[in-house]
């Protein structure tokens, strides 16, 4: 029978107490973690959201009525205890515990709420599997790793209010409901009932918004904005996510990157007390990609791509000379120690892997005691086997791995396989953490499905000054006044200095290909406002989720966000997405085609 507080007060929260607070009455609350009965004394783990506190029921001191009482909780009741903070002693101290030199000797409780029996264990060690918690995502957020997580991400967020306010950034909140913009993910579409026929958008980001309130004056900007794509989910994506956003006024690429360089040491000193590089390095995107073969690449281990097209480009191996010939390259990693850690199974395996980011094979050599060994040997002459040797720094006990494509595909697969090999080597230091920003990176790249140029990060990121005149002439080599911060191999953030100009913007829109009657119907209202006064500025936005996951140590996003969607974006725990009422759809002049027959 659950009983109410009637008064009741909780005094503080069960892992605040120690050993200083010995003969302190106290008054807890919370869940039953643990429960075990040894006859004449219950003893129970109370868990609340700062940890553990053990308590104990004693029947020498408690009416035999409460005593009966205590004898009926289990695990996940939830009770209120009021008693007296005792030491334990001898083999009763559980180092394991914070609070193991201590326990609460119980007076007076109630049982505040039953719990039927949970359909999994609440504990961190728990092996249900990942469906069935977010179905009950209420009872896995009471598991403390869970409730560890989103305790770091509420203080991520409360470290970027507090920093940002005191460097002038004014909180503001942008609307959720807005106009459709698809360029780029696919929008969230509100049907409106006032309007038959139109539609709202939900926002993929603040940016247009952001930029105006430049227009407007307030210099310095920031939100913890909720924002939504519907594309296709990855372990790293929700349809729903979260942003830190900002923008600043009158400030170059140099002025973003350092009023975030620290925020980011305030955060790391704060959450996990590590000192990060002031200032953090920097690499070129085209840099990124040749030694890397990421735009976000992991700088915790060597291995970077070492090009060798020039040493091969008129090899006898087609493979290697006609990539070459179309303007690819051929490029290599040396795994160092591989030959021993390898076998030929998982030698062709790795070919397999490479085939998934469009690479067409896979070429390698083995340098073993006996020699190198390599089905492409007898296609290389010894001159290019030396320069290759030389080049790669290719030693006894190596093993090559070497792919010649497009650039694309070479960077891609090589990326790729760089990151599962050094995994699978163990080669990433654990509790390391190496930050960089990956700065000019092309305004443009080609959509070979839309058949055109398309902004690599958005229309309205401002090319680089000496790259102006190419933005008719050469699109393709235009450099943007963009930069992305890169953490551990995972883009955290990205952000650029905007276009301010309303001639500019309208030769952007162009190079895009939009008409001047499109543009201005998408984006005329930002193109009105650029033509009473518009500052200099630029910002920056991190994905919440994703930083906190990292800081967190942990392995999916949805582990730091309270109730996430799943991989085809629906929610176990609601059910959500799920049809709504006819009078629902009448309402917003909604019918379906397929119910239509």
């Amino acid at each position: 029978m659950s009983e109410l507080l009637q008064g009741w007060k909780r005094t503080c929260y069960c892992a605040e107490l120690g050993k200083a607070d010995v003969g302190r009455e106290v008054t807890l609350m919370g869940w039953c973690n643990v429960r075990r009965d040894l006859g004449a004394l219950i003893f129970i783990q109370l868990r609340d959201r700062s940890g553990l506190m053990q308590v104990v029921f004693d029947s020498s001191t408690l009416s035999e009525e409460d005593y009966a009482r205590a004898s009926t909780i289990r695990s996940e009741y939830v009770l209120a205890i009021r008693g007296t903070l005792e030491a334990r002693t001898g083999n009763m101290v559980n180092p394991k515990m914070k609070t193991g030199e201590v326990e609460v000797k119980v007076k007076d409780f109630k049982i505040l709420s039953v719990s039927e029996t949970p359909p999994f264990e609440v504990s961190d060690d728990t092996n249900a599997g990942e469906l069935l918690r977010l179905k009950y995502r209420y009872l896995d957020l009471r598991r403390p790793v869970m409730q560890k997580n989103l305790m770091m991400r509420h203080k991520i967020a409360h470290i970027a209010r507090e920093y940002f306010a005191e460097n002038g950034f004014v909180e503001i909140e942008t609307p959720v409901l807005t106009g459709s913009t698809p360029e780029g993910a696919r929008d969230y579409l509100v049907p409106s009932r006032v309007h038959p026929g139109s539609f709202y958008a939900l926002p993929q980001s603040p940016q247009l918004f952001k930029q105006m309130l430049m227009v407007s004056g307030f210099d310095r900007y920031m939100q913890i904005a909720r924002c939504f794509r519907d594309e296709d989910l990855r372990a790293d994506r929700q349809p729903d996510f979260t942003q830190i956003d900002l923008e600043m006024s009158f400030v170059e690429e140099d002025d973003v990157m350092a009023m975030n360089e620290g925020f980011l040491r305030r955060v790391f000193k704060e959450c996990l007390d590590v000192d990060i590089p002031n200032p953090l390095p920097r690499i070129k995107w085209i840099d990124a990609m040749n030694r890397y073969g990421s735009d976000k690449p992991d700088i915790r281990f060597g291995m970077e791509l070492v090009d060798l097209t020039d040493i091969v480009k008129d090899s006898g191996f087609s493979v290697f000379s006609n990539a070459a010939k179309a303007g690819g390259s051929v490029r290599c990693i040396n795994v160092k120690g591989g030959s021993h850690r390898y076998s030929r199974k998982e030698i062709d395996a790795e070919g397999e892997f490479v085939k998934t980011y469009k690479a067409k094979g896979l070429a390698w050599m083995n340098y073993k005691d006996e020699g190198i060994q390599s089905p492409i040997l007898k296609f290389l002459s010894a001159e290019e086997m030396a320069a290759i040797e030389a080049r790669a720094n290719f030693e006894k006990g190596d093993l090559l791995f070497i792919v010649a494509d497009q650039n694309s595909v070479v960077w891609a697969s090589l990326g790729a396989l760089r990151l599962k090999v050094a995994n699978k080597l163990q080669l990433i230091p654990e509790n390391s953490y190496a930050l960089l920003w990956v700065v000019e990176f092309p305004q443009f790249e080609w959509s070979e499905e839309e058949g055109r140029f398309m902004a690599m990060h958005h229309p309205f990121t401002s090319p680089m000054d000496e790259d102006l005149d190419l933005i008719e002439k050469d699109p393709g080599a235009v450099r943007a006044k963009a930069y992305d911060i890169v953490l551990n191999g995972n883009e955290i953030g990205g952000g650029s200095i905007r276009i301010h100009s309303a001639e500019l913007q309208k030769r952007m829109f162009k190079a895009l290909g939009f008409t001047e009657e499109s543009a201005q119907q998408r984006f005329g209202f930002l193109l009105n406002a650029f033509k009473y006064g518009t500052p200099p500025h630029g910002g920056l936005a991190y994905g919440l989720d994703r930083v906190a996951m990292l800081i967190c140590g942990a392995g999916s996003i949805r582990d730091v966000i309270a109730f996430p969607k799943v991989q085809n974006a629906s929610d176990p725990l609601t059910g959500a997405p799920y049809p709504v009422e006819q009078k629902q759809l009448d309402e917003l002049h909604i019918s379906f085609k397929d119910l239509e027959d």
